[in-house]
Parts: structure tokens; sequence; C-alpha cells
């Protein structure tokens, strides 16, 4: 079992750069990086769910700045986004600024993709709630065509370019891990289609061991090895060692523990502690 770490990197948060140095100084896998371009002011004001939100969520860094600052401030780390909300984005510009990043870090690059749950934020970018897993398993097959041919074309309902050469291409081949987040069906059914692997925030584990089942049957049944799928779990706080050791012979890689928006001196006992079990397990 891996471990690493996820947080909302802002101006108030611990800084992506000395957060990289402490995750690798203490001997975890990996830092998550999540992503909002922005939070509608009206949804804020919806009761029993904007009030609720918290500042970070309209406070985080452009997330592959953040990336980048902390790749340059690390050597072995896995750096990742956890999520980039794909459907938010131009393909081209992604293909591109995950290749160059993948590229400049010799091959860190762990590409967490989402389609997103706020209705309201993907609207202002254009993209139609309903469609917007259709919208991203386009944009990962246009992304993956970029990142793998020296002259890429793709013509899709959403995404559509003529034949272009578009570089640098990974450092990794023959891409980045595409690991998709969400638990649900849509996200699990475009994991097992499209992506490397899956990575959600599950409400409880023993569901767990069934939802993997179960993205595992979908691998096979679309002619995919479902061994290959690195299968990583989002967690709010650190399992004990019984759960650890079952999600574990259920086929996870990586715990991925979230910091959220804490500065450093929150979050270093946090980060101190999965150290330990890491180094025992």
């Amino acid at each position: 079992m891996q471990f690493g770490i996820h947080v909302f990197p802002t101006e108030h948060s611990f800084q992506p750069d000395e957060l990289a140095r402490a995750v690798e100084d203490r001997g975890l896998d990996s830092l998550w990086f999540s992503e909002h371009t922005h939070i509608p002011v009206h949804f804020l004001h919806i009761p029993g769910r904007g009030p609720s939100l918290p500042d970070y969520y309209w406070q985080t860094y452009d997330i592959f700045v953040a990336m980048t600052l902390a790749a340059a401030a690390t050597k072995d780390i896995k750096i990742a986004t956890g999520v980039s909300l794909v459907i938010e984005r131009d393909p081209i510009f992604l293909a591109k600024e995950t290749a160059t990043l993948d590229l400049l870090s010799k091959g860190r690059l762990i590409f967490g993709v989402g389609a997103g749950w706020l209705e309201s934020e993907m609207a202002d970018h254009g993209v139609v709630y309903r469609t917007r897993f259709q919208l991203l398993k386009e944009q990962i097959r246009a992304i993956k065509e970029i990142w793998t041919t020296d002259e890429s074309e793709f013509h899709g309902r959403f995404v559509n370019f003529g034949k272009m050469r578009a570089f640098p291409k990974p450092y990794q081949q023959p891409h980045p891990p595409i690991i998709m987040g969400g638990s649900g069906e849509k996200a699990i059914e475009c994991a097992a289609e499209v992506c490397d692997g899956w990575a959600p925030w599950l409400p409880e584990w023993p569901k767990g061991k069934e939802t993997i089942a179960e993205l595992k049957r979908q691998a096979a049944a679309n002619g995919r090895d479902p061994s290959w799928l690195e299968i990583s779990l989002f967690e709010k706080s650190i399992p004990d060692k019984t759960t650890i050791a079952e999600m574990e012979t259920a086929g996870v890689k990586r715990i991925i523990l979230t910091i959220l928006g804490q500065t450093r001196e929150e979050a270093l006992p946090t980060l101190d502690l999965l150290a330990k079990i890491n180094h025992t397990w």
C-alpha cells in the first residue's frame, strides 16, 4: 500500500513547494491537487448547500501552476491532479500542459480527471451538465491522441480537430496514467472504458469492495485487463490497519489522505502520523 496527500492549494494553505518537500521527506508516495475555477455566488445562497461550502473551494490556485512549483521542489514523489475538471478545459491546451509537466518532472505526473459536480460552475464554461461524461470521454481520447501521435487528429461530437503537430510528448510511455475520480455509475463506466485507474471518495469501505469488483467486471467487458487498473481511495481520516489490509486485498494500491486547505502548522501532525503508518506497513 502506498500513501499520498490531497490538498486544496490556496494562498492561505500549506504552500505547494513546501508541502511537496514535506511529503517527499516523509517517504510518502504522492501529492494530489484539487481544483475549481470559481464558485458561482448564487450557489452559496442555496439553503443546506452553498453556505456550508468552505472558502478554499473558490480560493484554489491554478492547479498546474501549483503542481509545477511542487514538482520543481522535489525529485521522487508523484504529482497528481486530484482531480482536474477536464470538461472545463480545452483538450489541446490540456494535452500540452500535462505533457510538459510530465516531461519536466521526468515522468511523475498522475492525471486524475473528473466530470465535476457543480452544474452552475460548468455552465459558466459552456458545458451542459447532462452530457458532461460524454464530453469527458471524448476529451480523454483526444488528449491520448495528442500525447501518442506525431500528427494528431480527432473527430467527435464535442471535440473536433484536423491533423496537427502538437509537442512536447509525455515522458511516460505510452502516456501518464489517467485516473478517474468520482464514485457514481457514470464515473465507474468512464474509468472502465477509457481510463487507467480509479480514485473515488467512498462513503464507507465495505461497499467499496463491491464497487471495485463492478469496476473490474466492466473493464473486462470492454476487453481490458482489470489487473492493470490502478485503484486509489481518497480518505478524510486514516483507516485502521485492518481496513487498510482489506483495501489492499481488494486491489487498492494507494490511500490518499486529504488535508483540505490546512496551513503548515495544521497539516504537519497529520503528515507525521501518516508517515509512521507508511514506514510500518
